[in-house]
């Protein structure tokens, strides 16, 4: 299968944002830097695209311009071994003027749509005891950033 690399379209902010998010994740970094030429649309010697990895996963950044901005149609799922990882990848994603939304997502302050949750959530949400399930997603429905132990708490509450 060919390699599938999503690009991240940006007004002008690109490389800041691929280093910010290289500073986020282990394991990430910048591997490649173009810029406009004469031939334009962007001025000459600007950022075109960088291209960075976050833990071995590539992305492109394209600085394209104003005309398409990020929606919560496309977002990226972090799967969260603890508490701990949620509340470390919530915190630097909404800081600097992030905003929390429903349910484990959230925007950066870039305004790309993340979804920070714990692993097995899956499984949670369809567990053969439906009763179980259904009261796991209605704690999910209440909150912000998921709280594994009041999560797990409704969960198991009979």
């Amino acid at each position: 299968m060919p390699k599938i690399t999503p690009n991240l379209w940006f007004d002008t902010q690109g490389k800041e944002a691929a280093e910010f998010y290289c500073s986020v994740f282990p394991n990430s970094r910048i591997t490649a830097v173009t810029h406009y030429t004469d031939a334009g649309p962007g001025q000459a010697g600007s950022v075109l695209t960088v291209e960075f990895e976050l833990d071995g996963q590539g992305y492109l950044a394209l600085n394209g311009g104003p005309q398409f901005t990020f929606s919560e149609a496309v977002s990226l799922l972090i799967e969260c071994a603890d508490q701990e990882e949620i509340d470390y990848y919530w915190s630097k994603l909404t800081e600097g003027g992030g905003e929390e939304g429903p349910c484990g997502w959230l925007k950066d302050k870039y305004g790309l749509s993340w979804q920070v949750a714990p692993g097995g959530m899956a499984e949670l949400l369809n567990d053969p005891d439906r009763d179980r399930a259904t009261r796991a997603m209605k704690a999910i429905f209440g909150m912000k950033k998921i709280d594994i132990a009041a999560l797990m708490a409704a969960a198991d509450a009979a």
